[in-house]
């Protein structure tokens, strides 16, 4: 499989969102009664869709405010919430920066020290007012936060940064131990990123984690694809480790959940992370459109504010609708950025999909022209599509 590139070697070929569609089946099932839950640990939502954690997009109240709609916010330990009393002050500074400072900007507020007794604060923020408190830190800080984080009452522990895997060689950062940590942290489900490969996955499965974050470079303010050329299209990705996931199970009797992590910017594009493996999906740009954002309209990549090797850029999404209607609806525009759980709904019903599990199973083409074919006044006329 693949075509060579040059003189024995040869790349594989590999699929984004734009690039394949979904293909109906000859039974359709009514929207409304079909089921698109997803669970991990002792909780059920009753939408698959996590918020990215995002300074511009997750803070305490958003948290709770996704909760309450049915999906999951994760919130960054790493980042402004952990190092300031007052983080909307200091996120307010962000976004009234112009595009040439703002890389500099963040790197000179993220210097500021994390304050640990913020990561407990933050979490019993989110539980008091009833929300579900899903917390992320990188690698290195995972083994210490989960410890302050399991004992404020952490509901969901996320361990990410742009590539993980089980195994890391370094002769000056210690190591972490994936396994130890899911076994610390039990019942606590656990979830893992990023990765994009079958065989990574399957060793990170063997951890004991509950979940793992498919994507590396695809979200909307990271530039890791451009900086490092690392990455794999998400279609290809989700469905390699949707793969492994499935051989796991059958071999360890655990489930981990895939959720596709990133590159997603219409409701089309998660139907089809679903049709291609995914359990849930993460989201960050769709969701800093909400008037519950702290970013008031802008969100950046997490790696933005390194020093020596920023991967992120800050962009502007604008502000479109309330949380409510970009998850839930009513939809308020004709660009597919709204109602995005009512649009997966439609999508499973067409495909004939009562479930996710089923929806995962629906047939895919390779069709670059989808978004393009009889389309023509619509781009003429910048609407729809088109835009």
């Amino acid at each position: 499989m693949g075509m060579f590139v040059g003189w024995g070697r040869k790349a594989r070929v590999a699929y984004g969102f734009d690039e394949v569609a979904l293909i109906p089946k000859r039974v359709a099932i009514d929207p409304n009664e079909v089921d698109i839950s997803w669970k991990i640990g002792k909780f059920k939502f009753k939408i698959p869709i996590l918020a990215s954690a995002m300074d511009g997009v997750v803070d305490t109240k958003f948290a709770v405010a996704m909760s309450k709609l049915g999906g999951l916010a994760v919130l960054n330990l790493e980042g402004i919430q952990t190092r300031y009393n007052e983080p909307q002050e200091i996120i307010d500074r962000i976004v009234m920066a112009n595009s040439e400072e703002a890389t500099k900007i963040l790197q000179n507020l993220y210097i500021q020290p994390i304050k640990k007794e913020l990561i407990a604060k933050r979490i019993k923020e989110i539980k008091s007012k009833g929300g579900v408190a899903a917390v992320s830190a990188i690698p290195q800080r995972a083994e210490e936060f989960s410890r302050i984080a399991y004992k404020a009452g952490v509901d969901i522990f996320v361990v990410q940064s742009t590539v993980i895997t089980a195994r890391y060689i370094s002769k000056s950062s210690k190591l972490l131990n994936l396994k130890k940590l899911t076994s610390d942290m039990h019942p606590i489900p656990v979830i893992a990123g990023n990765c994009v490969t079958y065989e990574v996955a399957l060793e990170l499965m063997e951890t004991g984690i509950d979940g793992l974050l498919i994507g590396v470079g695809p979200g909307s303010a990271c530039t890791t694809r451009s900086v490092l050329g690392v990455g794999v299209p998400q279609i290809t990705a989700t469905s390699d480790v949707a793969a492994a996931r499935d051989f796991h199970f059958k071999e360890k009797h655990h489930y981990v959940s895939v959720i596709t992590d990133g590159g997603m910017i219409t409701s089309g594009d998660i139907c089809k992370a679903f049709a291609s493996g995914a359990d849930a999906v993460m989201i960050g740009g769709a969701l800093a459109r909400a008037k519950e954002a702290p970013g008031k309209g802008f969100h950046w990549g997490m790696a933005m504010p390194h020093h020596d090797l920023p991967r992120g850029t800050r962009v502007k999404v604008g502000i479109t609708g309330t949380l409510k209607e970009i998850l839930l609806g009513p939809s308020r525009l004709d660009d597919a950025t709204q109602n995005l759980a009512g649009a997966l709904r439609n999508c499973m019903g067409v495909c004939g999909a009562k479930n996710i599990k089923e929806m995962q199973l629906t047939e895919i083409i390779i069709a670059p022209g989808i978004s393009t074919e009889g389309k023509t006044l619509q781009k003429e006329q910048r609407v729809g599509m088109g835009k």
